[in-house]
């Protein structure tokens, strides 16, 4: 199509069609970051104990206990959980209290709200999400431990006195140090 003279009448009716039609993802289908889901556990739906999937899954209801699933957990917005969750890919948006093992991405998008611990190796947050604990991301995707594992290895600063002769000029032990 010309900005200016005349344009073709082939070009402007195919820019006329919705942007959809033109795209490879058609309306109520998951984006590429989206998974496909293979199971589903609805809003109303409450579940108590420990839960495996060979796929992936979409939560929208409430679970206390364990999650684990080989490819995606995706935690809708509605979604209210009391569990530890390991998978390949977790999305939350929901209210999640419980630690996140991912072998490769969690995503935390907003309204969601986590208290627990992270350990993946790519972390995405986005504005407004609110996320109290801690995040490990040192592994490597095959290399994944649990989080209760993660947060005991991880390492603290080594602190070291010196004797007071060894020390440079002009340092000293305000609180507690060594005489």
């Amino acid at each position: 199509m010309a900005l200016f003279g005349k344009d073709d009448k082939s070009q402007r009716s195919e820019d006329a069609r919705p942007a959809f039609i033109n795209s490879p993802v058609l309306p109520g289908e998951p984006t590429p970051t989206e998974p496909t889901v293979q199971a589903h556990l609805g809003k109303g739906s409450r579940v108590e104990g420990k839960l495996s999937f060979e796929g992936s899954v979409r939560i929208d209801g409430q679970v206390d206990g364990e999650i684990q699933a080989q490819e995606a957990v995706i935690i809708g917005e509605s979604a209210v959980l009391n569990a530890q969750i390991t998978a390949g890919t977790v999305i939350l948006t929901g209210k999640l209290t419980g630690d996140i093992v991912a072998r490769k991405r969690v995503e935390l998008r907003a309204p969601a709200r986590l208290l627990g611990n992270i350990t993946t190796p790519c972390l995405v947050i986005q504005e407004g999400v609110v996320f109290e604990g801690r995040c490990s991301m040192g592994s490597a995707p095959g290399e994944v431990k649990s989080a209760t594992a993660a947060a005991a290895t991880v390492e603290r600063p080594k602190v070291a006195q010196f004797p007071r002769e060894e020390r440079p000029a002009g340092v000293s032990t305000s609180a507690g140090g060594a005489k």
